[in-house]
């Protein structure tokens, strides 16, 4: 694997840092939004270009890979930020992109790059425990289109989506992979009930009922019941975007609690001063290097040969991933000392966002079990 950056990697990761230096002061992250500040930063990521970062130009995007996705989520997570990006340029964005008709890609496509139609995917329920093969929530067909019923959880952006890509089963069992389809539901449609949640790092969620939600014929996305390789992706890309987002963070802490130790005094002396806290620091620092590594590995991965060897690579980076970015976390909160614990300390949030990452879509265990399978 090559991990050199040619130049416009580098101009790419420039510009995400400038963006996310100006409209993400340090005083302000971690913090909740104001639904005014969040509509103004979402629209900064659509005139950044970043919503429509990996899709096609004919339908407004920019057409880059993985790597350049892997730069823009590290700048991303250095400033917690992103919520939105991750929700729509790589979890449905890309989905449609792939699956969808052209009529489907122009209706939903560019006002989503534009950031004027926001999407959320819908693929998890609180049952399945990360398979995302698990799935009770059904679709029946009625009419000239289909009705859905269930239950959906954790819905990245699911609040302010324009329109939820909803995953049902169309056939097979609960666990079946076969059987699986992906409805578009507009945002307001009877029978659709939203309700927003806040994740432990405040970026936004919702949950979903829905009771006998009405879809056409032509909200269904892709072939029916065939929708699973491509939730599969869209959980791969995710993983992937997670672990290059943790990188940032760890590096942001990183320096953040270098910082306080050498401003801080005890005893008359700096607490950079005592060797026990400077091997703390040096733990982290060889988890961040280990973390870029492996970040390198997850996007790389995304392009590879057979979806056995993507999921193996992906699952080993978000594993290690969440193993150190929670042992990191928790280390620099107790650098901090008691002020490590409040919302005034921008460690805790910090901290925060690496444990949220390290369990959204696959835990360590989740992901340790899937490398250990054969």
């Amino acid at each position: 694997m090559d991990f050199a950056l040619t130049d416009d990697h580098l101009a790419l990761r420039d510009a995400v840092a400038r963006w996310c230096d100006d409209t993400h002061p340090a005083p302000q992250r971690g913090h909740a939004e104001s639904p005014s500040t969040a509509s103004q930063r979402h629209a900064g990521l659509a005139e950044l270009g970043l919503l429509g970062l990996c899709l096609p130009a004919d339908l407004g995007g920019s057409a880059q890979g993985p790597v350049e996705a892997m730069l823009a989520a590290q700048e991303l997570g250095r400033v917690l930020a992103g919520g939105a990006w991750l929700a729509n340029a790589v979890l449905a964005g890309p989905l449609l992109a792939d699956a969808g008709t052209a009529a489907q890609c122009q209706q939903w496509l560019p006002p989503l790059t534009r950031g004027e139609g926001p999407v959320a995917l819908a693929c998890q329920e609180a049952q399945a425990r990360y398979d995302t093969a698990d799935v009770l929530t059904t679709a029946h067909r009625h009419a000239n289109g289909w009705l859905l019923d269930g239950q959906k959880s954790l819905v990245l952006d699911g609040s302010a989506a324009h329109t939820l890509l909803v995953v049902a089963r169309s056939a097979g069992a609960q666990r079946d992979r076969e059987g699986l389809s992906i409805f578009a539901v507009p945002a307001g449609t009877p029978g659709l009930r939203v309700q927003p949640i806040t994740l432990l790092d405040g970026r936004r969620a919702a949950h979903l009922q829905l009771n006998a939600v009405a879809v056409p014929a032509e909200g269904l996305i892709g072939n029916a019941g065939q929708a699973f390789p491509l939730i599969d992706a869209a959980v791969a890309r995710a993983n992937a975007a997670l672990c290059a987002d943790s990188t940032g963070a760890l590096e942001a802490l990183l320096a953040l609690t270098a910082e306080h130790l050498r401003k801080r005094k005890q005893f008359g002396a700096p607490l950079a001063k005592f060797q026990a806290l400077q091997h703390a620091v040096a733990d982290m620092a060889m988890a961040l290097e280990q973390l870029k590594s492996m970040a390198c590995v997850a996007a790389m991965a995304l392009g590879a040969d057979t979806t056995a060897e993507r999921d193996r690579l992906v699952s080993a980076a978000k594993t290690l991933t969440a193993q150190l970015g929670r042992r990191c976390g928790l280390a620099a909160i107790q650098l901090h000392g008691a002020m490590g614990m409040t919302d005034e300390c921008r460690a805790s949030h910090y901290a925060k966002r690496l444990i949220t990452n390290g369990l959204l879509f696959g835990d360590a265990a989740h992901h340790l079990q899937r490398c250990a399978q054969p």
